[in-house]
């Protein structure tokens, strides 16, 4: 393998017009329409090239539902279902809640 001095590859990079600045993140969500992706303690640099800016995050990723309580609440209400019946309902109709009351009072 090979050893590279990181001051040496800062300032190639900054010759090939690469700038690279560290961002403090203690937490990253990356909202989806059906869940969360959760990136904790996650490593995130902000990288411009040629006045185009991305991020890099690298970390360990965690998939959050975003099904709320309150939604349950509503569905298990309407529906005259059990919490926990309608928790599974709203998870199968990706928490759309009209689908889900439908579907649990067609049951």
């Amino acid at each position: 393998m090979m050893n590279i001095n990181p001051k040496q590859l800062e300032q190639a990079m900054k010759k090939l017009g690469v700038k690279q600045e560290k961002i403090d993140a203690y937490e990253v969500v990356i909202k989806t329409r059906d869940k969360n992706l959760v990136v904790r303690d996650p490593e995130v640099m902000r990288v411009n090239m040629m006045g185009q800016e991305s991020l890099q995050i690298t970390g360990s990723i965690e998939e959050e539902s975003n099904i709320t309580e309150d939604d349950v609440n509503t569905v298990a209400e309407q529906a005259d279902a059990s919490k926990q019946e309608a928790r599974k309902a709203l998870e199968r109709n990706n928490g759309d809640l009209a689908a889900t009351i439908l579907e649990l009072k067609n049951k």
